[in-house]
C-alpha cells in the first residue's frame, strides 16, 4: 500500500519522469517514487505542476490537495472513474436501503461519540460520563440528534464554555484544517472503490460535493480535535500544520493488525461501502486509532 504524504510548500515545479515525481527548485531536485505516495498537498501557490504528472497521479489514485494563498485547503483533484464497474457501483449506491443507510449512519454516529468519550477520558474531564449516557441513548438513525447534543458539550468542555465552531480563531482554523486532510482521504478512498461522494446517508447538502466523505468520516474527526487540543490554543502555522498532515501516518489497530491510518482508512472505507451494497452491518470493520 502507498503510505507517504507529500507537502510542497516552497516555489517549484513538479514532472513526471520514471514513474517518479521530480521536484525541481533553484537549488537543485528530488525525485519521489510515485508508488510511495498516497497524497501529495501542493501548499505554495508558486508552484507549477504538468498535466502528464496529474494524469499519473490519478491512475495511482494519488489524492492531489490545492491550497490557497493562505495556505489553506481549498480545492482537490478527484478521478472521474475510480474502478472498472464504476457504473454498476453507482447503481448499488442508489439503490441502497433506507433501513440499511439508517442502520450504518445509527453506528457512525454511536462510534463518533464512543472516540469523543475517549478524548476527555484523556484529559481527564468529567463530562465523558455525560457522553457516555448519549451513547447509550443514541436511537435508529439518531432521531433524537444525540450527535448534536453530545458535540456541544464536547466542544465546550474541551476549549472552553465560550468556544463556537463559525468562530474566526486559531482553534477553528486548526479544526479545519485537519478535517480538510481527513476529508481528501475518504474521498479519495470511496472514488477508489467506485462510488461517488455526493450521495451521502446521514448528510444530504445539496451544496456538499462530499456527502458520503463527511457521514464516512465522522468517527475520525475526535482524532484531529485531540491533536489540536495537544498543539495549544494560542497559534497555527506551519508547524501546526505538519502534525495535522502526520495524523495520516498514526498507528491504528484494525482486525488485530497495526497499520498507518491512511492505510487503514482504505480497508475501512471498503468495509462501509460493502455493508451498504450488501445489506450486511456485520462487514463494518472496527478501527482503533492512537490518540
Amino acid at each position: 500500500m502507498s503510505w507517504r504524504t507529500v507537502v510542497i510548500s516552497k516555489r517549484a515545479k513538479l514532472d513526471l519522469k520514471n514513474n517518479f515525481m521530480v521536484v525541481r527548485r533553484n537549488e537543485g531536485f528530488q525525485k519521489i517514487y510515485l508508488g510511495e505516495m498516497s497524497v501529495l498537498i501542493i501548499e505554495s501557490t508558486a508552484v507549477s505542476l504538468t498535466a502528464s504528472l496529474l494524469v499519473e497521479l490519478m491512475k495511482r489514485k494519488v489524492k492531489v490537495v490545492f491550497c490557497d494563498e493562505k495556505r489553506n485547503p481549498s480545492a482537490e483533484l478527484v478521478g472521474y472513474y475510480g474502478s472498472h464497474d464504476t457504473t454498476e457501483k453507482i447503481r448499488r449506491q442508489i439503490n441502497w436501503t433506507d433501513e440499511t443507510k439508517a442502520l450504518v449512519w445509527t453506528e457512525i454516529v454511536r462510534e463518533k461519540i464512543r472516540q469523543q468519550r475517549e478524548v476527555l477520558l484523556r484529559h481527564g474531564l468529567s463530562e465523558a460520563q455525560l457522553l457516555e449516557k448519549y451513547l447509550d441513548a443514541v436511537e435508529l438513525n439518531d432521531v433524537t440528534n444525540r450527535e448534536g447534543h453530545a458535540a456541544r458539550v464536547y466542544f465546550r468542555a474541551l476549549f472552553g464554555s465560550d468556544f463556537s465552531r463559525g468562530s474566526d480563531d486559531c482553534v477553528n482554523a486548526a479544526l479545519n484544517y485537519g478535517y480538510s486532510i481527513l476529508l481528501s482521504a475518504f474521498n479519495r478512498d470511496i472514488v477508489a472503490n467506485g462510488y461517488i461522494t455526493q450521495l451521502g446517508i446521514g448528510h444530504s447538502n445539496m451544496f456538499n460535493p462530499f456527502n458520503l466523505s463527511s457521514d464516512l468520516m465522522e468517527p475520525f474527526r475526535p482524532l484531529v480535535d485531540n491533536k489540536v487540543v495537544q498543539m495549544g490554543h494560542t497559534s497555527f502555522g506551519s508547524d501546526e500544520k505538519m502534525e495535522l498532515v502526520n495524523l495520516l501516518n498514526v498507528n491504528t489497530e484494525l482486525d488485530g493488525k497495526v497499520y498507518v491510518l491512511n492505510n487503514a482508512l482504505s480497508i475501512y472505507v471498503k468495509s462501509v461501502l460493502d455493508a451498504l451494497s450488501e445489506n450486511d452491518l456485520s462487514l463494518i470493520k472496527r478501527c482503533r486509532y492512537e490518540l
